[in-house]
């Protein structure tokens, strides 16, 4: 392994740096001797590059983003929003207002949904308690079944 190192530390000195490049036609060494007085440090925050793509609403309220699917609040009116697709998070926003943001999920076919996306189900009438279920006493069904069965049997 140290063998590899030194010959990985060599390699720029020795072969890549002196040789005469082939787009440019110039040394490499010399090229950058010519520019580095003109480089600048890079900042000491990171550069946060960010993909603005838009992306089509799902019929079940979904954007899909890198192959993993993404909700999106049940109020959004369009069906196409605009996704800002950060190092570490997406963020959604439908005529320029934030309206979700979620983290970017790792592999693909993932589902993330947000509770909050979802309406909560209308609220359902409580069932009748068992005791009030019957409104009729259990003979009268007895005597409608015996006279059906009395009418099939003379046709």
């Amino acid at each position: 392994m140290d063998d590899l190192n030194d010959q990985f530390d060599g390699w720029p000195r020795e072969v890549a740096n002196p040789r005469v490049h082939a787009t440019t036609r110039q040394v490499v060494d010399e090229a950058f001797a010519e520019e580095a007085s003109s480089l600048t440090p890079l900042p000491l925050i990171p550069y946060s590059a960010v993909l603005t793509v838009e992306r089509r609403v799902s019929k079940d309220g979904m954007l899909s983003i890198g192959g993993n699917f993404y909700s999106v609040p049940d109020t959004a009116r369009r069906r196409t929003l605009e996704v800002q697709h950060h190092a570490t998070e997406l963020r959604i926003f439908e005529e320029g207002h934030l309206i979700a943001r979620h983290p970017v999920l790792e592999g693909k076919a993932r589902r993330r949904v947000d509770p909050a996306h979802r309406k909560a189900p209308p609220q359902r009438p409580a069932l009748l308690p068992t005791s009030q279920g019957l409104r009729r006493p259990l003979d009268f069904y007895d005597a409608v079944g015996r006279r059906l069965a009395a009418e099939g049997a003379r046709s």
